[in-house]
């Protein structure tokens, strides 16, 4: 598991607003109890791309979640744009050939994350999707496959990220979404967690979106997660 000086750097807040006027106005509610933001397809359509240098420039963290998945050379390219950007985290598809041509496109200080199975699936999902293979099975393989190309870390639920950690090592990051503080709803995530939970089986980093994002105070509840991680 990766040594991370600053607890607050563990948690990842999910700018998933339709606006880039909401997100900035978030982001200064919730002021120094966070340190991290993903911007995902919603606000990266409606302007994030342009919001994540800004927040890289002041010196937050920013996950652009993208998810990118292409022919290679779409994706070899289109990661060398991204590291261009300021951004912390980049992620891509576990396709073998796509992960292949995003470490090819990786610049300095950007880290390539690869999404294992979305955490909106379970078993009945895969199969509707044409996988042969039960979600935590194809997790474990996929899994393997990005460490041996060379990855930097991989996106998981909670729920496989023991048996992640055991295949790639110590050395590579696990990055959870899907973490719900005790009491909230788990909304359309299947495989969800606490935060607390999910540091004792090893997770990096926890990506929690509407505990926050819809928090009458979203600092108190950025603050919470952040002592509970730590």
């Amino acid at each position: 598991m990766t040594e991370i000086a600053d607890p607050r750097d563990r948690l990842i807040v999910a700018l998933d607003l339709p606006s880039v006027q909401a997100a900035e106005a978030l982001i200064d509610r919730i002021g120094d109890a966070a340190t991290f933001y993903k911007i995902g397809y919603q606000l990266g359509y409606a302007g994030g791309l342009a919001l994540a240098e800004r927040l890289a420039a002041r010196g937050l963290k920013v996950f652009l979640d993208l998810k990118l998945h292409d022919i290679g050379n779409t994706v070899e390219e289109g990661v060398r744009s991204a590291s261009g950007s300021g951004a912390t985290f980049l992620t891509v598809h576990a396709y073998p050939q796509t992960m292949r041509a995003a470490v090819r496109g990786r610049g300095a200080g950007l880290k390539i994350l690869a999404v294992t199975v979305l955490t909106s699936y379970d078993d009945a999902d895969a199969a509707e999707a044409g996988y042969g293979l039960p979600v935590a099975e194809l997790v474990a393989k996929r899994a393997a496959q990005a460490a041996e190309i060379g990855i930097d870390g991989l996106v998981c639920s909670a729920a496989e990220a023991g048996s992640v950690r055991r295949i790639v090592g110590p050395d590579r990051l696990i990055v959870t979404p899907g973490i719900r503080p005790a009491g909230t709803e788990a909304g359309d995530q299947k495989r969800v967690m606490t935060p607390g939970d999910a540091r004792k089986v090893g997770i990096d980093h926890v990506v929690v979106g509407r505990p926050i994002t819809g928090a009458a105070d979203p600092r108190a509840v950025a603050q919470a997660i952040v002592a509970e991680l730590a």
